[in-house]
C-alpha cells in the first residue's frame, strides 16, 4: 500500500516536471519566432525606407503607395533611426520621456543593439543610415511569461508540499492523540482498583504512613490520567496564580528526584496572574525539568525562575548540563528528536504544543552553552 502510494506520487512528480519542460520548451520556441518574424519585418521596413530615400534623392514626384504603406504599418517596433550624413536621430513607437535628452537616446540605443543586431542602410557601399530597434510590447510581455510560469508552478508544488506536510502532521497528531487517550484509559482500570484496595487498606490494622503514601501516589496517577485524556482537544483554561502553581510543580519535582540534583527556586513573592490549564502547565514544568536532569547525567543544578514585564510572565528552567548547539535550538521540539537511547523524543514537542497551541505563549531555548548549560523559557501573557 505504502509502496503504491509512493509510486504514485513519483510518477506524478515526474510527469508535472515533463509538463513543465515541454511548456518552457514551447514557450522559447515561439518567443524566438515572433523575434525572426521582428527581424523580417523590420529588414522589409527598411528595404521600404531605403526605396524611399532612393526615390527622394532622384527627386521622382512619384512615390509609391506600397512603400509608404508598409512605413507606416509599422506601428509598434520602437526603433531610432540615425542618419550619418546629417547626424540627426529619428525615432518611431517611442515614448518622447524616454528620449528626450542625447544619454537617453544612447541608452535605448544600447538595449535596441543587445536584442537585436542594428539594420545598415546603404547605398553603393556607402552608409547612409542604421536602423536600432526593440522588442515590440507583445515580445517583452511574453519575455517574462517563462519567469511568470515558473513562479506559478513553484507556488502550486509549494502549495502541495504544504498540504502533504499538513495532512502527515495532522495524521501524527490524531495518531498521538488516540495513543493518549487509550493509554489514559487503560490507566484508568486499574487505578479504580487502587483506590478500592486503599479503602480496604484503611479498615486493616495498616500504618497510616503507608496509606498515605499509596494515596499520593494514586493522585499522581490521577493527574497523570488526567493530563493524558487532555491530548487531542481543547482544554478549559482559567485564572491561576503562575507562582503558586510552579512552587507546587517545584516542590514535587524536588522531593522525587535523587539527592544529586540541586533544585534552585527564584520567584516573585507577589502572585501573577495568567489563563492556564495547572495539569498541562505542571506536565510542562516537568518534562523541561526531567530534559534537564538527562542532559546533566543526574548529577547537577536545576534552577526554576519567573520574570515578568509589561505583557509577559517567563518562566525559566536552566540547568547545568551538556548544552546544546545553535543547530539544534529549533530541531529539539520536532517529534522523534532524541539524544537519548531510549525515549520516542515527544516531551519537548509535547511542551510545545502545550504552551503554544493550548496556551497561546511561547517556547523556546533562551540561551544554551556547550558544556555549561541550557536555559528554556516559556512566556504567557499575563493578566491585570
Amino acid at each position: 500500500m505504502l509502496r503504491n502510494r509512493s509510486f504514485s506520487r513519483w510518477v506524478f512528480i515526474l510527469a508535472s516536471l515533463i509538463i513543465i519542460s515541454l511548456i518552457l520548451w514551447n514557450t522559447y520556441i515561439f518567443f524566438n519566432q515572433l523575434k525572426e518574424n521582428e527581424r523580417a519585418k523590420m529588414e522589409i521596413w527598411a528595404s521600404a525606407y531605403q526605396e524611399l530615400q532612393q526615390k527622394s534623392t532622384s527627386d521622382d514626384p512619384t512615390v509609391g503607395e506600397l512603400v509608404l504603406a508598409v512605413i507606416q504599418s509599422n506601428t509598434s517596433t520602437p526603433m531610432i533611426l540615425y542618419t550619418i550624413k546629417e547626424k540627426t536621430f529619428t525615432d518611431r513607437n517611442i515614448d518622447s520621456t524616454k528620449v528626450n535628452t542625447i544619454e537617453k537616446k544612447q541608452k535605448l540605443i544600447n538595449q535596441f543593439s543587445s536584442e537585436y543586431t542594428p539594420i545598415e542602410i546603404r547605398n553603393d557601399n556607402e552608409l547612409l543610415s542604421t536602423i536600432y530597434y526593440g522588442n515590440s510590447p507583445i515580445i517583452n510581455k511574453l519575455k517574462y511569461y517563462p519567469a511568470a510560469l515558473i513562479l506559478i508552478i513553484f507556488l502550486f508544488i509549494l502549495a502541495v508540499y504544504l498540504f502533504y506536510k499538513t495532512s502527515k502532521s495532522a495524521e501524527q497528531n490524531r495518531l498521538w492523540a488516540g495513543m493518549a487517550k487509550e493509554t489514559a484509559h487503560q490507566i484508568g482500570t486499574p487505578l479504580s482498583s487502587l483506590v478500592g484496595w486503599t479503602e480496604i487498606l484503611k479498615n486493616e490494622n495498616v500504618n497510616s504512613e503507608y496509606i498515605v503514601e499509596m494515596e499520593k501516589d494514586i493522585n499522581r496517577l490521577e493527574t497523570i490520567t488526567d493530563r493524558f485524556s487532555k491530548i487531542g482537544s481543547i482544554p478549559k483554561l482559567e485564572r491561576h496564580d503562575l507562582v503558586e502553581e510552579t512552587k507546587a510543580t517545584f516542590y514535587y519535582l524536588q522531593k522525587r528526584t535523587s539527592k544529586l540534583i540541586d533544585f534552585q527556586l527564584n520567584v516573585p513573592e507577589k502572585p501573577i496572574y495568567v489563563e492556564m490549564n495547572p495539569q498541562l502547565f505542571s506536565w510542562t514544568i516537568e518534562n523541561l525539568v526531567k530534559n534537564g536532569i538527562d542532559a546533566m547525567k543526574g548529577k547537577g543544578k536545576i534552577t526554576i525562575s519567573i520574570e515578568k514585564n509589561s505583557k509577559y510572565a517567563m518562566v525559566h528552567i536552566s540547568d547545568t548540563g551538556k548544552g546544546l548547539s545553535k543547530g539544534e535550538f529549533r530541531k529539539i521540539f520536532t517529534p522523534g528528536h532524541t539524544t537519548k537511547k531510549r525515549g520516542w523524543g515527544l516531551g519537548l514537542s509535547l511542551a510545545k504544543r502545550i504552551v503554544e497551541e493550548y496556551h497561546n505563549g511561547k517556547i523556546k531555548v533562551l540561551k544554551s552553552i556547550p558544556g555549561e548549560g541550557t536555559t528554556m523559557e516559556i512566556s504567557l501573557k499575563t493578566e491585570s
